[in-house]
């Protein structure tokens, strides 16, 4: 390949999303005269489907990048893209590289957002870090042999997730869970009684209906004024997105998320491609929300896209539905609710040993996938969202 002439690809962020586009880009373009550049802070891919896993004093399998698309071609920098420049369309980064692109294919992903109470970023964990959930996994056992009480605030899957794993792990702890809803509520009745039965087996303290106001060292302050003491905060609620793209002057809505096309280019500069959870996606029956679920979908998407318009073909706009919430309770339990295009509940649900062994291909799906990305194509993709992303989204 002549590297002075080849289209020079870069994609920021190797998370889920920026490692399976990757991927399945140096699959469908290796017989083209392309040069694929990966940006990412760590050799090491992060599971985040898994933290609470760490979180809880569990050890993960090394995936390393480099290792996961040998033999692809792909060039893996380590580094942290710290500006763009739309004009000369070069990414700086914070080992004094400057690299040039001809497309740019921006995967920054999402994190836990501890700004938006005060203290919540002072004193609260989050799970934004492998680093900080292994620092948190040797507090853990310390709590529990005083008898101490750990608050994981927020109750969406993330909050669930790691309150569940943390009772298993540490029986000897108190785990108290405060979300504003019911946990689960997004999920079928059904689904939300056999999570329900779970957190009580665990023993886990559902504050239900409350709101934290404020993060203290050994406490957190409720929007009823009761002070409910907690030697761990664990944050799990809100989320923010890079500004990197906000300040190269890329279109954003006011969060930071870049505006895209049906084919998930961005509105400002269609040589860039958005991809997970730092792109705004509509679809026919709304926006989509960040998850790996939606997020390897869209980095697939964006593969066959730039290697249709570097063959100079059409493409045809994204389609995707949701298809399934799954959750795991610890490591002996865990409910998955099936979902409408829309995310909301159908009838159908699987819990228990089912359940556990479903989640567990769920989350291991990623790095495999990219991994055998050089030899086939495994599917990442469930649905399509049949008649709810037939007309225009």
């Amino acid at each position: 390949m002549n590297t002075s002439t080849a289209h020079q690809i870069v994609v920021l962020g190797a998370g889920y999303t920026g490692l399976i586009a990757t991927a399945r880009l140096a699959r469908y373009t290796r017989r083209l005269n392309t040069r694929i550049t990966l940006v990412n802070p760590s050799p090491r891919f992060t599971e985040r489907l898994r933290m609470h896993q760490v979180a809880a004093g569990q050890e993960l399998t090394d995936f390393q990048i480099p290792d996961l698309l040998e033999g692809t071609g792909v060039r893996f920098h380590q580094a942290t893209a710290t500006t763009i420049d739309t004009a000369d369309r070069t990414v700086a980064l914070d080992d004094g590289a400057l690299l040039h692109y001809d497309t740019l294919v921006y995967a920054l992903g999402s994190a836990t957002d501890a700004s938006i109470v005060p203290g919540a970023a002072d004193h609260a964990w989050t799970l934004n870090d492998p680093r900080l959930a292994h620092r948190l996994s040797r507090r853990l056992p310390e709590i529990a042999a005083a008898g101490g009480t750990v608050t994981v605030c927020g109750g969406g899957l993330t909050g669930i997730e790691a309150a569940a794993e943390i009772a298993e792990a540490h029986p000897a702890l108190t785990v108290n869970l405060v979300c504003a809803t019911e946990p689960g509520s997004m999920m079928g009745e059904k689904a939300r009684a056999h999570l329900n039965r779970v957190l009580d087996r665990l023993g886990v303290v559902r504050m239900v209906g409350a709101k934290v106001t404020k993060v203290l060292p050994d406490a957190v302050r409720l929007d009823t004024g009761e002070l409910v003491s907690s030697d761990l905060t664990l944050w799990t609620t809100g989320v923010r997105v890079p500004q990197l793209a906000a300040q190269a002057g890329i279109a954003t809505d006011g969060k930071g998320l870049i505006l895209t096309d049906p084919t998930l280019r961005s509105v400002s500069h269609p040589e860039i491609h958005a991809i997970g959870d730092a792109a705004l996606v509509r679809q026919a029956w709304g926006q989509i929300h960040g998850t790996c679920q939606s997020g390897v979908v869209t980095a697939d998407y964006t593969a066959g896209v730039i290697a249709r318009l570097l063959r100079g073909k059409p493409v045809k706009p994204l389609r995707f539905g949701y298809f399934h919430q799954p959750v795991s309770l610890g490591r002996k339990d865990a409910v998955v609710q099936f979902t409408r295009a829309d995310d909301t509940p159908r009838r159908w649900y699987l819990k228990g040993k089912a359940a556990v062994i479903y989640k567990e291909q769920v989350s291991g799906t990623p790095p495999v996938a990219a991994k055998m990305s050089r030899y086939v194509k495994i599917p990442v993709q469930l649905s399509k969202g049949g008649r709810a992303t037939r007309k225009a989204a």
